[in-house]
């Protein structure tokens, strides 16, 4: 490859790399006082185990009065499609 066409194409390809995704977080104290939900008592994701941060940011959601933290966006519908698996953790 020509190094003029190098210079150009790792310009790119690290601009890309460094464009900030947006996200938007709820701290766990907000979630439970207006929603009235039992904390979560985990410091795991429910679904894939990884420590909550270690993924950036952790979600959370109510799930039947319960709020539930994943350490990404993806375990969420992981979660849906069979919650009783998921929320069996809980309890131990």
């Amino acid at each position: 490859m020509k190094p003029y066409l190098i210079i150009p194409a790792a310009a790119l390809l690290l601009s890309s790399c460094l464009q900030k995704k947006e996200t938007v977080t709820v701290e766990a104290e907000e979630t439970v006082a207006d929603t009235g939900a039992k904390p979560y008592p985990l410091k795991t994701c429910i679904v894939s185990g990884e420590e909550l941060g270690s993924m950036g940011d952790a979600v959370s959601i109510v799930h039947e009065g319960q709020t539930i933290k994943f350490c990404c966006d993806a375990c969420i519908p992981k979660f849906k499609q069979d919650p009783a698996k998921y929320l069996s953790k809980l309890v131990k």
